[in-house]
């Protein structure tokens, strides 16, 4: 039907032809080439969700692999340096936040009369307050007092009695010398009490006595020997054997002969630590219930799970890549043979295959070994209905055809021309294995059916595990293992929405 608007009349001599003097031919891209990945990554790139995803991913992963190799101390594996001495639940502390009362290494506690005397006496003979800020002062109806207060937990630890050998006794001794800083204490005898903390006269239930000027009141001194108690080191001779010296006994008791000599001695940990470790001790992320660096510590167990859930996702894409891809080429009889194979694995649960293998395989090939088992036993199903699929997709193409009629042979059709058009989806399917396997390893850890606690090894799954007791005392032990995987859960599904839709040729050219 002709439209009634009129068609212009246009003049004869305006008529021009397009191409006169000149053959029309196809004419050669001025542009370079776009490959199926590049194309890809460009299109991931416009998902800024799934970009920042990548970022924090790429952040966690160096995290990993890098901080257990350039932090780790002998406090990474454990804060043990004798069955004794150990520096537990310590708190988070920078030095840039030092005195905010926020990751500082302090926390707020209400305390009773006889706690504030004992915390402000430890300060008092060490120089370093335990008390670090009062809050408030509150006096209840029956006239009990009570504090709120913020506590130092690093210097919380206090003193503990140390027996040591004698060239233990003089490289300390000696430390001392070189540093001015020191760390065995007069050690004092208290009959009502046998506290390190002690160095005050107090009663049977550690509270110290005070004067009537509500000094604190010195066992040394009360003691019965000369002289008053002195914070600062005292030169003196301990190999000297008259039991009538006190400076004999102001710095450590000596037990044992001239060949066996031994010395009891009283030491501040926070300063003994510096003399063995050589750095004040200040942890980032504090330290665990067994007293272990929760910074170092979960970045090893980072690695550990990240190391696992690659391996799994590597074994389950060759096994589930070759299963898939006679699936899917050969069909038929073939197919149908495999897939009720494939289902009858898929249908054992895998909660039953893991606590199995830890119970028997384990013993014989190791925790680790058995948990790789247990994932791959089954892992690999779903990467093969994955391929599988593809090979249904892309088998009957022209492409296909005409390799075949060329003479191609049946290898080389399915991973020359076939798989490579299914990299997508499983490059796709293959990454986000990771997370899946990342975050059932640390269920299972969680729930006590796979333990990986060592000294040497742990993982995230395990740092929860044992942080869940602390968590209305020390939250800190369980924050930051929560904290990780949180990130990593949602970073990984972000991630892998955006790889997916990069790797989608029906979505190219959609956002444009």
């Amino acid at each position: 039907m002709m439209n009634n608007k009129q068609i212009p009349n246009v003049p004869v001599e305006k008529l021009r032809f397009a191409s006169q003097d000149r053959r029309i031919h196809d004419e050669k891209f001025e542009t370079k080439q776009v490959g199926y990945f590049r194309d890809a990554f460009r299109r991931f790139c416009k998902n800024k969700s799934s970009v920042v995803a990548a970022i924090i991913i790429l952040c966690l992963l160096l995290y990993a692999v890098f901080v257990p190799v350039f932090c780790e101390t002998p406090y990474s594996k454990s804060l043990t340096d004798t069955t004794y001495l150990t520096y537990t639940k310590l708190l988070p502390r920078s030095k840039l936040f030092s005195g905010l009362g926020f990751w500082d290494g302090t926390s707020k506690k209400t305390i009773s009369e006889a706690d504030y005397l004992y915390y402000k006496a430890m300060g008092l003979e060490t120089g370093m307050p335990v008390i670090t800020k009062e809050l408030e002062t509150h006096v209840d109806a029956k006239k009990k007092v009570t504090y709120t207060v913020r506590l130092d937990s690093y210097t919380l630890n206090g003193m503990l009695y140390m027996t040591l050998t004698e060239s233990q006794y003089q490289d300390i001794q000696n430390w001392q010398n070189e540093t001015g800083v020191q760390v065995i204490y007069p050690a004092v005898t208290i009959k009502e009490t046998t506290d390190a903390n002690l160095w005050f006269e107090a009663n049977q239930k550690g509270v110290p006595k005070l004067t009537k000027q509500g000094d604190y009141i010195s066992a040394y001194k009360t003691s019965g020997r000369d002289g008053d108690y002195a914070s600062l080191r005292v030169e003196g001779d301990p190999g000297i054997e008259d039991p009538e010296n006190p400076d004999r006994y102001r710095y450590a008791t000596i037990t044992g002969d001239a060949a066996s000599m031994s010395y009891k001695v009283r030491i501040c940990k926070y300063t003994y630590f510096l003399y063995r470790y050589g750095f004040e001790p200040s942890f980032l992320f504090g330290t665990n219930d067994k007293g272990q660096d929760i910074l170092t510590r979960l970045a090893a167990g980072a690695r550990f799970s990240f190391l696992l859930a690659i391996c799994v996702s590597v074994v389950n894409l060759l096994i589930g890549a070759i299963y898939g891809s006679i699936e899917g080429y050969y069909g038929g009889v073939a197919d149908l043979i495999m897939e009720r194979f494939s289902d009858i694995l898929s249908q054992v649960p895998f909660m039953v295959v893991t606590t199995l293998f830890q119970l028997h395989l384990a013993k014989k090939v190791g925790v680790v070994t058995a948990l790789l088992f247990a994932f791959v036993l089954t892992g690999w199903i779903g990467m093969a209905s994955r391929v599988r699929m593809q090979f249904y997709r892309f088998k009957g193409q022209e492409y296909v055809l005409a390799a075949r009629t060329l003479g191609a042979s049946d290898l080389r059709l399915m991973f020359r021309h076939i798989f490579p058009n299914s990299l997508g989806t499983i490059i796709t399917g293959s990454i986000l294995v990771i997370p899946g396997v990342i975050f059932s390893e640390s269920s299972l850890t969680y729930l006590g059916i796979i333990n990986l606690d060592s000294s040497t090894m742990t993982s995230v799954g395990t740092m929860l595990a044992n942080g869940k007791a602390y968590l209305n005392t020390f939250p800190h032990i369980i924050f930051f293992p929560a904290l990780f995987i949180s990130l990593l859960e949602i970073s990984f599904n972000l991630f892998g929405n955006g790889l997916r839709d990069a790797f989608n040729p029906a979505l190219r050219g959609a956002d444009e």
